[in-house]
């Protein structure tokens, strides 16, 4: 969640230094930072299934998951966000120690104060990742999974997941029942 934002221009060299000394994150767009606020307990434990079940697909096929503290780098429009999860599986991305360039798939849990930002802007952005294959959003108080796939001419297509159903990521080829994405998640709705 975005809470506060500076008021001059930071090149993208001084704050991918300044964020390895900051206590707190911050996104950055066009030579602006935006500090986040943190999650809630829903929000953390559906980060941390997504992330454990990603994590034991992927073992030793040479993709790698990140979570909350890894920058996705948009170059081409000078973004750094912290996506919820992350999975690159593009060896370039071994070069870069403190974001990555290329990933096939990128997760973000919604809120409240975010959901907007998420559907809109935040994915107009990750739009102009060129390896980006599928775009995750969930909801964390109800079972709602809405994955966005790139298709063959490049149109995005919306696959949705509810309460039962077993949810397809194509870009890694994963498979798990939406229910274990919220395991241990006490659901408001």
């Amino acid at each position: 969640m975005v809470i506060s934002q500076s008021k001059y221009y930071i090149s993208p060299e001084e704050y991918l230094e300044g964020e390895k000394l900051s206590e707190i994150k911050h996104e950055y767009i066009d030579g602006q930072v935006y500090a986040m606020a943190g999650a809630s307990d829903a929000h953390v434990t559906v980060v941390g299934n997504l992330f454990m079940l990603l994590r034991n697909h992927l073992r030793g096929s040479g993709c790698r998951v990140y979570m909350a503290d890894m920058k996705a780098q948009i170059d081409v429009i000078n973004r750094y966000f912290y996506p919820d999860v992350m999975v690159t599986c593009d060896t370039r991305d071994k070069e870069f120690e403190y974001f990555k360039s290329h990933p096939c798939l990128i997760i973000e849990v919604l809120s409240e104060s975010t959901e907007g930002y998420d559907r809109g802007k935040k994915f107009a952005s990750y739009r102009h990742l060129e390896s980006l294959q599928e775009y995750v959003l969930i909801s964390p108080d109800r079972m709602s999974v809405e994955c966005f796939r790139r298709n063959e001419e490049g149109h995005w297509v919306l696959y949705p997941y509810e309460k039962e159903q077993e949810v397809h990521l194509a870009s890694v080829d994963f498979r798990c029942a939406v229910a274990a994405i919220y395991e241990d998640v006490l659901l408001v709705s």
